[in-house]
């Protein structure tokens, strides 16, 4: 923080990081947080949180914003992403089917086989969150428990200590967390930033800075084009350069722009490449 002339510095962390001792040591010095909370945590702020009535606010075409109030120390944004509901409901109902399928007809089991289903069902948190057991030791869908699964479709719970930010800026700054995360993501997996088999510190350094400068290209490609990084790599791969030779002599060759690959060079500001590239006569 000195060495970048920092005065305050606003923390965002993910909800592993959401305890009350990691809390107040974020606010030392006049700093603030922007802490992910844990929907199913089932803490008081929580349940507070959930059970407010608002209008959510537009950030984005994915993502919509409450701010609900309930103390005055800090600052909770119920954040919702209309495409990640649809998803959550998705997959809740495909663990819903498979979970009936697996206790229909269990009631003519004997309790030894059906507690032998239930433990092998303990074993998948996502099928074991919907299913309850009678006070007979009957299995059961839970319904209420797909109800409350319900409410939390598409959304996330953000705290915040800065009490000048917007809502808005609140999301926008969590959601920047995720882009470092994708980040490392991409140098690790993408750019293959790991595993580094260099001895001396200095090009272990340079290593690590050539592959952040990967990271810049790619992102400045994503947002000057539009598209991902995945869907320009794979179709500029289709650019080749071919080798022809024959008895007058050799040629060599660009195959074809698709429209694809001439609308990215367009927006990248790369010119396009002559199609013959090189005219070599046979030696007499």
């Amino acid at each position: 923080m000195r060495g970048w002339t920092l005065s305050k510095i606003v923390w965002v962390t993910d909800r592993g990081f959401s305890s009350e001792r990691n809390r107040r040591c974020l606010r030392q010095s006049d700093h603030a947080y922007i802490v992910g909370e844990k929907l199913r945590s089932g803490s008081p702020e929580v349940k507070a949180a959930l059970s407010r009535q608002g209008c959510y606010g537009e950030v984005a075409g994915n993502m919509r914003v409450k701010e609900v109030r309930i103390c005055d120390t800090e600052r909770f944004v119920i954040c919702h992403n209309p495409e990640a509901a649809e998803r959550d409901q998705h997959i809740r109902e495909q663990l819903v089917s498979q979970l009936t399928t697996l206790i229909e007809d269990t009631d003519q089991l004997s309790d030894f086989k059906r507690g032998e289903l239930r433990g092998k069902i303990a074993d998948k948190p996502g099928l074991n969150r919907y299913l309850r057991t009678t006070p007979a030791g009957k299995l059961r869908i839970d319904t209420a428990k797909i109800k409350t699964e319900e409410n939390l479709d598409g959304k996330y719970l953000l705290r915040c200590s800065d009490p000048d930010l917007s809502a808005e800026d609140i999301a926008l700054g969590y959601k920047q967390l995720l882009e470092v995360e994708r980040g490392w993501r991409d140098m690790k997996q993408i750019i293959d930033l790991r595993p580094v088999y260099h001895r001396l510190e200095e090009r272990i350094r340079a290593h690590v800075v050539l592959c952040r400068l990967a990271l810049l290209l790619i992102r400045i490609i994503e947002i000057t084009t539009g598209a991902t990084w995945t869907t320009v790599r794979r179709e500029l791969d289709r650019l080749h350069l071919g080798t022809f030779t024959g008895p007058t002599g050799l040629f060599r060759q660009v195959t074809t722009l698709t429209k694809p690959e001439t609308d990215l060079l367009a927006k990248l500001g790369i010119p396009a490449p002559k199609q013959i590239i090189a005219l070599e006569p046979a030696p007499r």
